[in-house]
């Protein structure tokens, strides 16, 4: 799954998709250094959970959907290109892109696309919390699919992260100034959680049998191309200005095109294939810490009592769905970080 950055950008977004759809193989079986592994996890962590400030930072003086698109469109050719130049088919099967499309379009169109719009009426904060919701939507959609009841202290997450969320949609959005945008916003991100979700649910029962590089290349490409689309039928070029674009905004796209989609995901893919992909998946609980965190320090966003015991509540909530749903959920993993996502959809 592409996870950037999620996503926000699992933004980042980090992007679930990468792991899911791309060929992740055992671990290796050279044990690798305790360094390695703590850069990794601080990539992953501190990076994909920044993607959410980083969007908000960029589309200050810069289209959401043309900053985002043009973000993944040139992530995902730099992937693609390296896939190509270690050996892979440079115009892989019909069937392939067309998975690609499914998963760029849920993943990055309605998951990061949603996130990024969002952001200009909620706080990033606040965005951040509503995307870590994702594994709980996995879970309704693999118990639709597969008719398997989860345990129940899967449901019993399901159920703490919902109370999580109504607190939330009581506090944190009542806080914001724009208060009818803000609710409005609010919702997009939780479908824009719910798309991620599908689409990470959708490429782990439809895998690509290539390497991951090309699996996210392909998924990036596609997603940024229907997100360029979108920016076209919403008249994001004709707003476009770089004479007017600030510096902050112009070094927060490079920032997610660099650190979001590329280093964040080949730091995820690493650890994928060397380590446990229980721990690979602490990032689900640890990227909104980083997100709130940041947007309290730099952006001067509210951070309230109730905000707090809500991001503990929805935290505690995906910790017990990632611990005891491995076997019913495969796929609960959240970023587009972005990251790009994927990412959560940040990522």
């Amino acid at each position: 799954m592409v996870w950037e950055d999620g996503g926000g950008d699992s933004a980042s977004y980090p992007i679930v998709a990468t792991r899911l759809s791309g060929t992740v193989g055992p671990h290796s079986m050279t044990r690798p250094s305790r360094v390695k592994i703590v850069l990794a996890f601080a990539a992953v962590y501190v990076l994909w959970g920044s993607t959410y400030l980083a969007i908000r930072l960029a589309i200050d003086t810069l289209p959401p959907f043309l900053m985002t698109g043009t973000r993944f469109t040139l992530a995902g050719l730099i992937l693609f290109t390296w896939a190509v130049l270690k050996g892979e088919r440079f115009i892989p099967p019909l069937h392939l892109w067309r998975r690609a499309l499914v998963i760029g379009g849920l993943l990055l169109l309605g998951g990061n696309g949603g996130v990024v719009w969002s952001e200009r009426y909620v706080a990033t904060s606040l965005a951040a919390l509503l995307v870590s919701t994702e594994p709980l939507w996995v879970v309704v959609l693999n118990w639709a699919i597969s008719r398997q009841r989860p345990n129940w202290k899967v449901l019993l997450g399901v159920l703490i992260g919902l109370v999580g969320v109504a607190m939330l949609v009581g506090d944190g959005l009542r806080s914001n100034g724009h208060s009818k945008f803000s609710l409005i916003a609010g919702g997009v991100v939780l479908m824009a959680s719910f798309s991620w979700a599908a689409g990470s649910v959708y490429s782990n029962r439809r895998p690509f049998h290539v390497s991951t590089l090309m699996a996210s290349g392909m998924q990036m490409l596609s997603g940024g191309v229907l997100l360029l689309l979108l920016a076209v039928v919403t008249g994001d070029p004709m707003r476009l200005n770089l004479a007017n674009a600030s510096w902050t905004s112009i070094g927060a796209f490079f920032y997610l095109l660099v650190f979001g989609s590329l280093v964040g995901f080949t730091a995820y893919s690493w650890l994928l294939n060397n380590v446990a992909p229980a721990r690979a998946a602490t990032y689900a609980y640890v990227n909104p810490v980083v997100a709130v965190f940041l947007g309290w320090m730099i952006a001067s966003e509210p951070l309230t009592r109730q905000m707090l015991t809500a991001a503990a509540v929805i935290i505690g909530s995906v910790i017990l769905i990632t611990t005891f749903g491995r076997e019913h959920t495969p796929t609960t993993v959240p970023a587009l970080h972005d990251s790009e996502c994927p990412t959560p959809p940040c990522a």
